[in-house]
């Protein structure tokens, strides 16, 4: 259940690549750290020209993406590809920057979120009690 919001500066995006990072996005979550793509929310906000800056210096363009995840549910390697495959993702779509594309992964305690009202913590000790209850059957 990642929450991901991509910042992107330039010229406005048109509706198509938009879409395209969506999914795409959508995509990496699910296939890199196997989040279920029905419960992955991208949002893009776009930013006007000159809002970025590297060293101090406005930049005609660029892009960062900052992702909430679960803390522990991916190992360090999974979320080292992730990365990788977000930063050529947002490079690919947007083209090269004068500012560095970050990828932001924020791991937050599964107690301290969630979504429609219950924590991802919750969730969790509902899905060991099914099991249990499963397996007395």
């Amino acid at each position: 259940m990642p929450l991901i919001h991509i910042t992107l500066a330039g010229p406005s995006a048109a509706p198509g690549t938009i879409q395209h990072l969506q999914q795409e996005t959508t995509r990496l979550m699910q296939t890199i750290l196997h989040k279920e793509a029905a419960l992955t929310v991208v949002s893009i906000a776009q930013l006007p020209e000159g809002a970025f800056s590297a060293n101090g210096l406005a930049v005609a363009g660029g892009a960062s993406m900052q992702a909430l995840i679960t803390a522990g549910s991916n190992s360090a390697r999974e979320k080292a590809d992730f990365i990788f495959a977000a930063k050529k993702l947002l490079t690919a779509t947007g083209g090269p920057s004068a500012a560095p594309t970050y990828v932001a992964l924020h791991e937050l305690p599964a107690e301290s979120w969630g979504y429609d009202g219950e924590t991802q913590a919750a969730r969790k000790a509902e899905r060991e009690l099914a099991k249990v209850a499963g397996g007395a059957a």
